[in-house]
Parts: structure tokens; sequence; C-alpha cells
């Protein structure tokens, strides 16, 4: 479980005690209700972490709501957007493993998680990590409507294993990943999956990528 969680929870209690204490006793129920809420939305169940060379881990549990090409940094990248509700487990994972090589917080609004603008609007952590054979993955924590804090408690330069835990956001929130050619995506709009143990892109082989480039000079893009 995460620390949090027995905060918010023995915080709770003790709440249900002085209500019980000073007015009706069943009014405890209240604040108990919402103790054992909290104690199970900060759950922090272990991971069989895939051991498949080159395979990407989703960084979030929920439901992948969307596919996308955007253009970032003049690139051209794979955007993958996963949605958290409340019911989620809200620990995010690592998706791959390496150096963590930049972590720029960006400060922003508080839409909806769902929306697509609250990607580049909405309050985020924006994370990029190298792996060993010195490909990237970006990935984003994203605050939604209801979620006010983000917590990622790595720092640049930390080597984190493929599907370590990285920090969590609180209630309802938004995970965006985005890939540039050298990987293949594994996933579909409106599959659900799990962090550290669903496999969601692939490094491609060399061939696949020397391919890609040749038909893509052929076509003149």
């Amino acid at each position: 479980m995460v620390r949090d969680g027995i905060y918010y929870g023995l915080a709770l209690i003790a709440a249900a005690a002085l209500v019980a204490w000073l007015t009706v006793p069943a009014l405890a129920a209240i604040p108990l209700l919402l103790a054992a809420f909290f104690l199970w939305f900060f759950r922090d169940p272990e991971r069989a972490i895939p051991a498949i060379a080159g395979a990407v881990v989703s960084p979030a549990d929920g439901k992948v709501t969307s596919i996308s090409v955007v253009e970032e940094n003049g690139q051209k990248q794979t955007h993958i957007s996963i949605f958290l509700n409340v019911f989620d487990v809200h620990v995010n994972r690592t998706p791959v493993g390496g150096v963590i090589r930049t972590v720029k917080y960006q400060k922003g609004r508080f839409l909806a998680a769902q929306q697509e603008r609250c990607s580049a609007e909405n309050e985020q952590n924006v994370i990029t990590v190298e792996t060993e054979d010195g490909l990237h993955v970006t990935f984003k924590q994203i605050a939604g409507l209801i979620a006010r804090r983000i917590v990622f408690t790595k720092q640049p330069g930390d080597v984190v294993a493929k599907g370590e835990r990285i920090g969590l956001m609180k209630f309802g929130s938004r995970m965006d990943v985005l890939f540039g050619p050298e990987w293949e995506i594994l996933v579909q709009a409106g599959q659900r999956v799990a962090a550290g143990s669903s496999v969601i892109a692939r490094r491609r082989e060399l061939e696949s990528l020397l391919a890609g480039a040749a038909e893509a000079e052929a076509h003149g893009t």
C-alpha cells in the first residue's frame, strides 16, 4: 500500500472515533467508509514484469482511449493515451528500463482527463527514459479533473528497471506515452492495460526499420 493511503485512513479513523464520541455513534460509519475507500484506493499490488527483450510495458493501469500519430519536437511519434478512472490502481511504473534523461514539470489546467486537449493543457510531469541501446520513450503523468497532485519519486540520471515504481497520480488521471518509429505498437484503443505487466509496444528489428525507411524514401515522405 502507498504511504498516502495509510495517512488518509488513519486520519479518517480518528475522525470516526471523534464523531462517535461527540455525536451519534452511527454517524461514525461515514468516515469509516471513507477510510476503507482510501485504504483500498492506494493499494499497490505486485506485478509480474515480462522478461521480454525489447518489450515496453504499460506505465499505468487503465483503458487505452486513443492511439494517434503526432509531431513532437519535429518528429512524428505514436501517441498512446491511457485513462485511469477512480477504481484503477494509481501507482505508476516506468515502461522501459534505462536512465531517466529528463523530467519536466508543467503547470496547467485541470480539464477532464478524457479530453484530448488535456494532453497539452493540463498539469503534467513529462519523463524521458533512454534504454541501454540508446532508444527513448517519453511518458506523461497528467492530472485530471479530480487529481490535483502528481507524485514522482525519481530524479534525472537515476537508473530504473522496466516496470519499476516511479510515482503515482491521485484519483482520476491520464498517462500518455510517446514512441518513435523504432517501436511497434501492440495495443488497440479500448483495451485495458495493467501497469508493469501489460506489453504495449516492442522494439522493431533493424531489418524492419530499414525497410520502412526505404519505403518512405520511395514515396518521397
